[in-house]
C-alpha cells in the first residue's frame, strides 16, 4: 500500500483559482489591504470626529456603512479604490447587496479577517463569496 503524497501548496494566493500571480485580477495581497483598511478607519474617525464627538460606537457604524455603501456602488471601498482593488463574487455577476453586508459586518468584528485561508480570503469573503483583487 502506497501512502498519497499530500497536495503541494500553491506559489501564489490565486494560483488555484486561475488568477495570475501579480498585476490586474491578481489577488490582493496584505500590505495593500492593511492600507485600505487604515484608509477605511481614518475616514470614519474623522467624520465621527467632526460630527458625533468622537463616539466609539458611532464610528463603528459609520465604518460599516460606508464599507457596505461604497461596495455595493463601486464594487470597493474608498481605501480599497485609493490603492486599486475591488471586490468580485467568486461566482461571477454582480456583488448584490447581500454579500457587502455580510462582508461589512464580519470585518467589523475583526476576526473573520484575520483567519484566511491559502487564495488569502478571509473568513468575511469566504462567508460572502467574494475575493479582493488588484483592479
Amino acid at each position: 500500500m502506497t501512502a498519497i503524497p499530500a497536495p503541494t501548496p500553491p506559489d501564489w494566493p490565486g494560483q488555484r483559482l486561475g488568477l495570475p500571480e501579480t498585476g490586474s485580477r491578481s489577488v490582493a495581497r496584505l500590505g495593500r489591504r492593511i492600507g485600505a483598511l487604515a484608509v477605511d478607519w481614518g475616514i470614519a474617525v474623522a467624520l465621527s470626529a467632526a460630527f458625533f464627538a468622537y463616539d466609539s460606537l458611532v464610528t463603528l457604524l459609520l465604518f460599516v456603512g460606508l464599507q457596505v455603501l461604497f461596495t455595493i456602488v463601486i464594487n470597493a471601498s474608498i481605501g480599497h479604490a485609493v490603492l486599486g482593488m475591488r471586490v468580485v463574487p467568486m461566482a461571477g455577476g454582480l456583488l448584490g447587496v447581500w454579500r457587502p453586508v455580510v462582508r461589512a459586518l464580519l470585518i467589523a468584528l475583526v476576526i473573520p479577517a484575520l483567519l484566511f485561508d491559502e487564495n488569502q480570503r478571509g473568513l468575511h469573503d469566504r462567508a460572502a463569496g467574494t475575493i479582493l483583487l488588484r483592479r
